[in-house]
């Protein structure tokens, strides 16, 4: 895919040197461009000359200095420069082969792009590379990579993304791990598949790469209610969750104490399945899965009663209330009781039950408008409804289901706040600052 040129920022080297949208980027210092990783790599010296085609065909060399190692101000088509690499897999857990019919195209496309894990902490599952894309990794030392790994033993792996290629991940893994390469590591587990005797083997085989493997979450399996024809899971209980949290803190244990790391961490949603208290603050060092949904509540009410034992100005808060998915509303709850004990005011706190992809899913990333306006028309909102930034795609413009905050807003006669995952940010919604 060719990398046109669409505009050129004001003042940037690039506009100095004298190049024009329309123009194609062809080479740096005699290196092809194919994509975003080619076009930072190489762009990274101080001394360039650039290979630009223009809109008529004429081949030109341009030569910047760039000591200063300012970004050189070219914008492309696309992010990545080329075309963003689609997944294979035939995963039994896809949440994807899991969505309704009828939402926009682009959330039933699967990404499997290791630019996209490089660039933004995108998962991928190494069977989708080709041998050039190793000797890039390689090459221009790209780290961290995220991979979902989900088992270690090759068979089950296989039956789990649907893959004839799929068991060579360990081997991969080993081979990036020998080249210096780190990565991080997901597994979902999906009981009677990938947990028990295989999470014991799964945990033990990446433990042993580190510190190339410096982080490993273990998540339990999203299942939608649209899996009719799809391979017959079963949700993670109780029970299955105080197992899998067994054996992630017995592998933890013993990373700590052999390296210094605990290196495992379980998702929060295995902590509220289970019924556990969840781990303190320093339990999750870097907080390096942090959006996978590892520490993320901890992190919130850790932010958040830090910033409120800070506050010293005064507040007189108008009504407000708060929306979530199930599985956060009790830690919600407890912090607005905090806010409301400090700065006495109206709040409610709302657990929006998934009816959109089932009650399974719990999370408030995947609630949606609709739900919101059927589970809280008629109920009291006050002047604000706080809502997780998450539950927004397209710049917080939109919800899963392509209802906008406009219409949630009309519909709810309330303005709709959407906060970060901060707890700082979270007290300053509730003060309504």
């Amino acid at each position: 895919m060719a990398s046109k040129i669409i505009s050129v920022d004001k003042h940037s080297p690039a506009e100095r040197a004298g190049i024009q949208a329309g123009e194609t980027l062809l080479c740096i210092n005699g290196n092809e461009i194919h994509d975003v990783l080619d076009y930072r790599f190489y762009a990274a010296d101080p001394v360039l000359t650039l290979d630009l085609q223009e809109p008529d065909g004429t081949v030109r060399s341009v030569r910047i200095v760039n000591r200063s190692y300012r970004p050189l101000g070219l914008n492309f088509e696309t992010y990545l420069m080329d075309r963003q690499a689609r997944c294979h897999n035939k995963c039994v857990f896809c949440f994807i082969d899991q969505l309704p019919g009828g939402m926009r195209d682009s959330l039933y496309f699967k990404d499997d792009d290791m630019r996209m894990s490089f660039l933004m902490g995108n998962y991928v599952t190494l069977t989708n590379l080709t041998s050039e894309d190793f000797a890039k990794i390689k090459q221009m030392r790209i780290s961290p990579i995220n991979v979902s790994v989900h088992a270690t033993d090759p068979d089950v792996r296989r039956k789990m993304c649907g893959n004839r290629f799929a068991g060579d991940c360990y081997k991969i893994m080993h081979d990036l791990a020998a080249s210096g390469i780190t990565m991080n590591a997901q597994i979902v587990v999906c009981p009677d598949l990938n947990d028990g005797a295989v999470l014991n083997r799964s945990l033990h085989d990446l433990i042993l790469l580190y510190p190339y493997v410096q982080s490993i979450s273990v998540v339990p399996v999203g299942l939608t209610k649209y899996r009719e024809g799809l391979y017959p899971l079963r949700p993670v209980t109780k029970e299955d969750a105080c197992k899998i949290l067994d054996i992630c803190d017995a592998h933890a244990a013993a990373a700590l104490k052999q390296h210094g790391s605990r290196v495992v961490f379980a998702a929060d949603e295995l902590y509220i399945k289970a019924q556990r208290p969840l781990p303190p603050y320093d339990a999750y060092e870097d907080f390096t899965q942090l959006e996978n949904g590892v520490g993320m509540l901890t992190s919130l009410i850790t932010e958040f009663d830090e910033a409120l034992a800070e506050e010293t100005e005064p507040c007189s808060p108008r009504p407000f209330s708060i929306a979530t998915g199930t599985a956060a509303a009790p830690f919600l709850k407890g912090l607005a009781e905090k806010f409301c004990a400090r700065y006495p005011c109206a709040c409610h706190i709302y657990a929006i039950r998934n009816d959109f992809f089932g009650e399974q899913i719990t999370v408030a990333g995947l609630v949606t408008g609709q739900d919101l306006i059927a589970q809280l028309r008629g109920k009291p909102l006050g002047e604000r409804l706080l809502i997780s930034q998450t539950m927004l795609r397209y710049d917080h413009a939109v919800f899963l289901d392509d209802l906008t905050p406009a219409d949630v807003e009309r519909e709810l006669h309330v303005k709709l706040v959407p906060v970060p995952n901060d707890g700082a940010a979270l007290l300053e919604a509730m003060r309504g600052d």
